[in-house]
């Protein structure tokens, strides 16, 4: 009997000892000094965090852990959150939370044991911090993006407008196959790699007429481009996004239909791999960080950061695709698919791959070849592209800034002022922003139209 209870105490206590810490609640709290984010949980809770610019984040990991509660939005207005969010970690038992935040910020973290009525407590304190210091021992994830926060406002005279011009959003096209990679073949003879070069370089003169948008081609003529090298390319061109244009075939002459594919789980596994095993010898950059110079959790960290967004950036504008495509004619499944295509795998830039049509059915052929058909499927992928960038700008673009062009009134300042300052007819002023009169209020903010 003694034998017996000493080998359930056995079994027992490493099962209590990795037992899942339950997260009832996260809440946030503000103070003019610092913001206060609480975890609170039913047991130890063994954390780390990372502040990430570009945009401006902190990341809080808690290993063994889920959240059963909610996530309390910032009490009142408070000056350093923006959103508070669980997101998806790499490790499927650890709980990921995300703070948007609205500025750089100086973390410190610390536990708490429990204390009647509140239970295990991991705290972080948000501390204001000089944005042109470097935050937190990850780094810019993308410095090339980083929006650093403007200066607050001064009374008085307001200060001339001189904001930096924004960048154009760039589109890595890449056209499949190409020299002595052919593709497939169709009934006909046409051959896959004509097909999407012709295509590639009508999206490409469409991208191009787009303001705020440059386009990429990863090859401009008939020759062969290896896989990880088209890649390459975009990330050279420090391209906000890959689109990888195909033309599909099968053994069925009646197979047809459209499909939008991006990176399988599996397939982000397998080059999450690769990088961190190659990341001594990679002269490549995940998000603008080198891994070389990084430990294994820290280079894990960025890999894993990295590939999340970006996955879900993926899925996000290759929805919008397969959405065009669809009125178009026939596409496949219900939804985007999911494979491991090499071309699909960088860590750091949204990926697509977009099978345009069957050439092995002879119908589509003939579609396919045709350069009027050509260019409705170059106008239905921009439209795509288009309407993705609209809704999610990467910031310091051009399209961001038209976005985000706003004014929030001061003390004595009315619609002629505001209009003056930023060079807008008045007229224009209070269409855009429904007004009747000239009269505005101390905080309202206007939205400033183009000039």
């Amino acid at each position: 009997m003694k034998r017996l209870l000493l080998l359930l105490l056995f079994l027992i206590a490493p099962a209590a000892s990795a037992a899942e810490a339950v997260v009832s609640a996260v809440r946030v709290w503000s103070a003019p000094d610092n913001t206060r984010l609480v975890l609170e949980s039913n047991g130890p809770m063994e954390h780390a965090v990372y502040a990430l610019q570009g945009p401006e984040r902190l990341v809080i990991d808690v290993k063994n852990a889920r959240l059963a509660g909610k996530v309390e939005p910032p009490r009142g207005d408070d000056g350093r959150v923006a959103k508070v969010r669980e997101a998806k970690a790499g490790d499927p038992k650890a709980l990921r939370i995300v703070v948007d935040l609205k500025r750089a910020v100086r973390p410190k973290s610390f536990a708490l044991k429990p204390t009647p009525p509140h239970g295990h407590r991991v705290v972080v304190d948000l501390l204001d911090a000089d944005a042109s210091t470097s935050v937190g021992q990850v780094g810019a994830l993308a410095k090339a993006l980083v929006v650093k926060p403007s200066a607050p406002p001064v009374q008085g005279k307001p200060p001339p407008v001189a904001a930096a011009p924004g960048r154009d959003i760039v589109i890595a096209i890449d056209a499949g196959h190409g020299g002595e990679d052919p593709g497939a073949f169709g009934a006909r003879g046409s051959r896959e790699k004509d097909i999407t070069l012709a295509i590639a370089r009508r999206l490409e003169r469409l991208v191009r007429a787009e303001p705020g948008m440059r386009a990429v081609l990863t090859r401009s003529s008939d020759r062969f481009v290896p896989l990880r090298q088209r890649t390459q390319i975009a990330r050279r061109a420090k391209a906000d996004l890959f689109v990888s244009i195909h033309a599909d075939a099968f053994t069925d002459p009646r197979a047809r239909g459209s499909s939008v594919f991006v990176l399988s789980d599996r397939g982000a596994t397998s080059e999450a791999a690769r990088w961190l095993a190659e990341r001594e010898n990679a002269a490549d950059l995940v998000g603008g960080v080198k891994l070389e110079d990084k430990d294994d959790v820290l280079a894990s960290v960025l890999l894993d950061l990295s590939q999340t967004g970006t996955r879900q950036a993926s899925l996000d504008v290759a929805g919008n695709v397969y959405d065009e495509l669809g009125k178009l004619g026939e596409v496949h499944g219900t939804q985007v698919q999911q494979a491991g295509f090499v071309v699909l795998k960088s860590p750091d830039i949204p990926s697509m791959l977009v099978e345009t049509a069957f050439i092995s059915n002879p119908e589509e052929e003939s579609r396919l070849t045709n350069p009027a058909h050509q260019e409705v499927i170059a106008q239905a992928l921009l439209r795509g592209i288009r309407e993705y960038f609209r809704r999610s700008p990467p910031p310091g673009t051009l399209l961001a800034q038209r976005q985000q062009r706003e004014h929030v009134v001061m003390a004595g300042e009315s619609v002629g002022s505001v209009a003056q300052r930023y060079s807008v007819s008045p007229g224009r002023l209070k269409a855009i922003n429904g007004l009747d009169g000239n009269a505005v209020q101390v905080g309202q903010v206007l939205r400033i139209p183009e000039g």
